[in-house]
């Protein structure tokens, strides 16, 4: 169901009360606001829970969602268009790649300290050669015989 794309802008509790609302008025007999065929209404059983849900779904309704707020105000959700819509999913398209790099300047300039200590501190471990071992051998070997 594409009613998903509506949970950023409603709550499931209001998209239920305006899809029942929409849905009684359908069965009183009111105007379908979308332009459907009469295979589409076949198709929908002439159910209006289902006409309101692609109602919804078009973004036709005329219905205003109020929410109440503390010390009596009212906020007034508005319908934003799709060109707003499309700015805003840019600017947070641009804020999660901007969060991302310097997410990634941050672990590689903690790689880069991190090398530095390391390289300060001697701690680095040079790799062993076949060459040190055989002298190490060579050199127990010469002991033991003392």
């Amino acid at each position: 169901m594409q009613l998903e794309k509506l949970k950023d802008k409603f709550t499931r509790y209001e998209i239920a009360r305006i899809l029942g609302a929409r849905s009684l008025q359908l069965a009183m007999d009111a105007p379908v606001l979308l332009k459907l065929s009469k295979e589409e209404i076949d198709e929908l059983n002439f159910d209006s829970l289902k006409i309101a849900e692609k109602e919804l779904e078009s973004d036709i309704l005329p219905i205003t969602v109020r929410r109440p707020l503390p010390k009596k105000s009212e906020k007034t959700v508005k319908k934003l268009s799709e060109e707003e819509i499309k700015e805003k999913l840019e600017k947070q398209a641009e804020e999660e790649r901007r969060l991302a790099e310097k997410e990634e300047k941050e672990k590689e300039g903690k790689e880069v300290r991190e090398e530095k200590e390391i390289k300060e501190g001697g701690e680095i471990m040079e790799i062993a050669k076949p060459d040190d071992e055989v002298e190490e051998t060579g050199a127990k070997s010469e002991g033991e015989e003392i």
